[in-house]
């Protein structure tokens, strides 16, 4: 990462439909035009979770929009950091970058009671990880 450009964050996960939707949202929210953000599945679903969108807007962030993507290793070899939720193997290595493999729950098939606590931990390391890039 250059001293003059914007650090880049891909979140992973395999749907691209919960986890990686409300990382990318807290860290894009929380860092405004400060990092470049995007979020890839390996298997992506056809829409976002709606317990994961119901669970963001409670906390004010508005995800509607999202859409499921599919990881490209050009998306990995853009970022900065790369961040995997339950990817495994599906995620090219590529020198240079920070990889991250954060354990968390899935949230598919949950409500949005279930959820809550896996957003709150995403939110959590989000800002943890705003608190390293900054430093850097």
């Amino acid at each position: 990462m250059s001293d003059t450009a914007k650090p880049s964050v891909l979140f992973v996960c395999v749907h691209n439909a919960g986890r990686s939707q409300m990382a990318a949202a807290f860290l894009a929210h929380r860092a405004g035009d400060r990092v470049l953000v995007n979020s890839a599945g390996s298997l992506p679903a056809d829409q976002v979770n709606p317990a994961a969108v119901a669970a963001m807007a409670e906390v004010g962030i508005d995800i509607t929009a999202a859409a499921p993507k599919l990881l490209t290793a050009e998306a990995v070899q853009a970022s900065d950091y790369v961040i995997t939720m339950g990817c495994g193997d599906a995620c090219p290595v590529f020198p240079g970058r920070t990889y991250l493999d954060w354990q968390l729950d899935d949230p598919a098939g949950k409500g949005v009671d279930a959820v809550r606590p896996i957003r709150d931990e995403i939110r959590r390391r989000v800002d943890a990880l705003l608190a390293e890039i900054g430093s850097r």
